[in-house]
Formats: structure tokens, C-alpha cells, sequence
């Protein structure tokens, strides 16, 4: 992590705008139904509060599309902030102009204010210059602490950093120092275990991942693509055909640099993707013809689970089948309690790996859990996040 923090600056007595990641579920109701994100820049904004910042607050909602969307709006996020942090967080109902500009000359030290939500504004997602610079106005300091949009060139992760001196929070330093540690330092053996539905949505990392793991283990709808590949009879299991040529080429590039490329041996298989369907445990190749595999069998989540629970570094992204169904949870949750087991430090990326994770209760025993779904895919695979590559260097 060559990049600045807060604590590489001087904020008291400054007007400070962090871009947050408060992109939480709310319900019909208005009710937040997880609030992980938002306690997770608490130790940000309480730092720049007790060293006597003024705290401008910045996040988008939902996709409403450049158009104002009450659907979308900051105020659950506002009422939650109040009950965490006090009553006297404010929050301003545009996230530029007369308004918000007012409510910060009033504010002293300590103060917090939450802007509207950023996407209710087109030139937001644009990076517009004259938008960023209009947010810039706003404050003397930037904050970057959503590592969640950090792989977005927008004017609020990007383009305002044009205009302030430009630093990270702690969620991200923490964010961008552990998966680099973990990637470019890692103690080993180092396991990296990937799922999820398509080989699509994964090539970079797994072509990245070759280069650093000494295993890698594949599990949910994208190892179907592999036994295809392997000529292995997949039923009607999902199975991306036009990524089958690709998937013999990472096969032999693992082979290559003697990496394990540890696919299932054995599958639970339904007639149909629904919760009270028929299922049963099959071999690998012996899935029938209109059954689909969901999870990973029994052999398969035994011998998994021994080779992450003797790994000293892992890193997880995807679940290995569709564990909203209890029927086919085991896999992923033999996953988590390995994770959780071994003596390793360990990173869990993804919406549905991290959803898999809360639903056990094992959250403590897991090292790091990332709160970035693409941002966590594109920095493994590789790649320089337009967010993370516009903060000043040390």
C-alpha cells in the first residue's frame, strides 16, 4: 500500500468529503436489512471526527439512473447514521449546490453531514468534470473509503481527485493492503477456491490466480464448464459451451506451473433448479440427462475441506452451489467452516461467499471480509482500480 491515508494528513479544523460505500439493501419499508457497510467506515469517520475534521459524507444508492428516485434515497442511511454515530448527523437533500453548501458553513468540528444520493446526478457516473469539481468545492480534503466502487472511474471515486489532495480511509488501506499482501507476500500453501455460476465472469482471476496459488479449487456452476471440458456428461447442468476451449487451456496452464487444479468428483444433482426438488449424489460424468448439478457431493466437499484446512493463505470468492437452497448448501458451507478452521489468513469476497459466511455465524473466524463485489474481482485478476490509482502516492 504506497498510497496515502489519513493519517498521513493534517484534517483538523478542514473540511473533509469521503466518498463512503453505503450501497445497503432497504426494504419496502425503508428499513436497512444490512447495515455491514455502513459500520464499516465507522472507524473513518470517528478518526476524522476526534482529530476535529468537519465530515461531508458521500455515496450512491441502488441504480437510479441519473434521475431523482426516492426509491433510492440517502434518508434510511441518514436515520441509521443517527442511531450509530448521534442525533446530530446532518443530511442534506442534494448531494451539490445551495443547500449542502449552507449546511457546511455552518458546521463545526466534528460535525457530520450525509449528501444525497451521487447517482441521482447523470454526470455522476459520467466523471464529469464540472460535476467533480462542484463536489470538490465542497470540502479541501478527499477521503476515498469505498473500496466497494473503487473499480469505477466516476466523479466521486476518480474525478474529484483532480481537484483536492486525495487520500485513502481505513477501510480501504485495509481493503488494498491485505488482498495485495496476500497476493504478492503470501505464506504458504496458498489455496485460492472459486465458485459461482459462469467461467465468464471469472477469467482474469482465475488467469491471475495460476500465477500466484499452489491450489486451486473450482466448485459451482463454472467447474460444470471444466468436466465438460473434460468430456465429462453434465445433464442439463449450466454449462457455458463456448468456454470450453478456454477452459482446457487454464487446465493446461495450471498443469504447466504445477499448480493443483482441483475440480468436484462427485456432485448433488436435482431434476430442477427449486428448493423441494428431487436430488441425489452422482459421479462426475454420471449426471442425468435432465438433471442439473447444483452443489458439490460429499467426496468432493471432504476433499476440499482437507486441503484448505492445511492452507496458511486463502482467498474465496463464489459459492459451490446454489446454497439458498438447503438441499444444496452443504458444499458452500463445508467451504466456510474449512475457511474458518484453518490456521490461515483468509479472504472472503462476493456477495454470496460473504452472504454464506454471515448465515453460519463464523464472520470472526474468517481474517478479512471484503465489502467489494467487482472491485474484489478486478484487483484480484489483477488489475489498477481507477479509485485506488487517483489517491496521492506516499
Amino acid at each position: 500500500m504506497n498510497k496515502k491515508t489519513i493519517q498521513d494528513i493534517d484534517v483538523k479544523g478542514k473540511k473533509v468529503i469521503v466518498r463512503v460505500d453505503f450501497n445497503v439493501p432497504v426494504d419496502d419499508q425503508g428499513k436497512i436489512t444490512d447495515e455491514t457497510r455502513i459500520t464499516a467506515a465507522l472507524p473513518t469517520i470517528s478518526y476524522l471526527r476526534e482529530k476535529g475534521a468537519v465530515v461531508i459524507l458521500m455515496s450512491h444508492l441502488g441504480r437510479p439512473k441519473g434521475k431523482v428516485n426516492e426509491k433510492y434515497t440517502m434518508a434510511p442511511v441518514a436515520a441509521k447514521l443517527k442511531e450509530l454515530i448521534g442525533p446530530d448527523v446532518l443530511y442534506a437533500k442534494d448531494c451539490i449546490g445551495a443547500e449542502p453548501e449552507g449546511m457546511i458553513e455552518t458546521m463545526r468540528p466534528g460535525d457530520v453531514l450525509l449528501l444525497e444520493n451521487l447517482r441521482f446526478h447523470k454526470e455522476e457516473e459520467e466523471n464529469d468534470a464540472a460535476f467533480a469539481q462542484k463536489l470538490a468545492a465542497l470540502a479541501e480534503i478527499y477521503v476515498n473509503d469505498a473500496f466497494g466502487t473503487a473499480h469505477r472511474a466516476h466523479a466521486s471515486t476518480a474525478g474529484i481527485a483532480q481537484y483536492l489532495p486525495a487520500v485513502a480511509g481505513f477501510l480501504m488501506q485495509s481493503e488494498i493492503g491485505i488482498m495485495g499482501r496476500a497476493l504478492e507476500h503470501p505464506e504458504r500453501p496458498f489455496v485460492g477456491i472459486l465458485g459461482g455460476a459462469k467461467v465468464s465472469d471469472k477469467i482474469g482471476v482465475i488467469q491471475n490466480l495460476i500465477t500466484k496459488v499452489n491450489v486451486l479449487i473450482m466448485g459451482g456452476g463454472m467447474a460444470n464448464t471444466f468436466l465438460a471440458a473434460q468430456g465429462k456428461e453434465m445433464g442439463k447442468s449450466l454449462v457455458e459451451t463456448d468456454k470450453l476451449d478456454l477452459a482446457r487451456s487454464l487446465m493446461k496452464q495450471a498443469q504447466e506451473k504445477g499448480v493443483g487444479l482441483l475440480l468436484p468428483e462427485d456432485l448433488v444433482v436435482g431434476e430442477a433448479l427449486a428448493a423441494d426438488a428431487k436430488h441425489q449424489v452422482v459421479g462426475v460424468g454420471q449426471v442425468p440427462a435432465d438433471w442439473m448439478a447444483l452443489d458439490i457431493g460429499p467426496a468432493s466437499r471432504a476433499a476440499f475441506g482437507k486441503i484448505v484446512r492445511q492452507a496458511k493463505t486463502i482467498i474465496w470468492n463464489g459459492p459451490m452451489g446454489v446454497f439458498e437452497m438447503e438441499a444444496f448448501a452443504k458444499g458452500t458451507e463445508e467451504i466456510v467452516k474449512a475457511v474458518a478452521e484453518a490456521q490461515a489468513v483468509s479472504i472472503v469476497g462476493g456477495g454470496d461467499s460473504v452472504a454464506a459466511v454471515h448465515k453460519t455465524g463464523l464472520e470472526g473466524k474468517i481474517t478479512h471480509i471484503s465489502t467489494g463485489g467487482g472491485a474484489s474481482l478486478e484487483f484480484l485478476e489483477g488489475k489498477e482500480l481507477p479509485g485506488v490509482a487517483a489517491l496521492q502516492n506516499k
